[in-house]
């Protein structure tokens, strides 16, 4: 029983919200699952920060590798969600300058925006700016020509990173106007707007199907592997 009430209230909920969307009598199911789903996601974030919690106070107590690392993981924690909870706002507020931090707590120059704008972009830009490290490296080690679909690969991967560069337009400026499509920088555009785009709808295409035919298995109670403990 503890398997099948799930599985069954997945393939009501499934089916309420999937009908939703092409028969008005099933709107108002298709809203009752909606919410219920949001209720069931709050759950879910207090579970997975109680989850997060315990594994780095587990790790600081153990004092395991990269425990320092755990102090600043719930620091940013337990501070992100004392503004949360709180609700702090920015201070003064222009509206109630009496009030300390009132106002909305997602303005400019509060703490929200605060965290934002000096930790989250730059920590973000930084780990941007390493995986262009690790991309390169990887594409060195991808671009080797053995073989015809590796030679086009690396073809198209030097057309597209030159004619993004400013040593693109030098090395093919000099061609005439009749042949300026051939210039990199044109070359560049070509490949990103017609090949690049149609090879990414024929991926959305197949993540699509994929999408539509896990669905549909799970809808039909064929794939409980969700559930846990294998398909059966």
């Amino acid at each position: 029983m503890k398997r099948i009430i799930p599985m069954w209230i997945a393939i009501i909920g499934g089916f309420a919200m999937m009908l939703s969307s092409f028969f008005p009598l099933a709107e108002s199911a298709g809203e009752m699952f909606a919410d219920v789903f949001n209720v069931v996601a709050a759950i879910a974030f207090v579970l997975g920060a109680g989850s997060l919690a315990k594994q780095h106070l587990q790790k600081l107590s153990r004092r395991d590798a990269g425990w320092g690392y755990s102090i600043i993981t719930l620091g940013s924690f337990l501070i992100t969600l004392f503004i949360g909870v709180l609700k702090i706002g920015m201070h003064p507020n222009p509206n109630f300058p009496q009030a300390a931090y009132s106002g909305s707590n997602d303005a400019e120059g509060s703490a929200w925006s605060w965290i934002y704008e000096y930790m989250i972009t730059p920590l973000t830009s930084t780990m941007f700016a390493l995986l262009a490290f690790f991309v390169a490296s990887a594409a060195f080690r991808a671009f080797r020509a053995k073989n015809t679909e590796a030679i086009l690969l690396l073809v198209t991967a030097f057309i597209v990173l030159l004619g993004r560069t400013f040593a693109g337009v030098v090395l093919t400026g000099w061609f005439p106007d009749w042949a300026s499509g051939l210039r990199l920088e044109n070359l560049s555009i070509y490949v990103m707007q017609v090949f690049n785009t149609a090879g990414n709808r024929a991926i959305m295409i197949g993540i699509a199907l994929g999408v539509a035919a896990t669905g549909l298995r799970i809808l039909f109670g064929i794939d409980r592997s969700w559930l846990g403990g294998g398909d059966a």
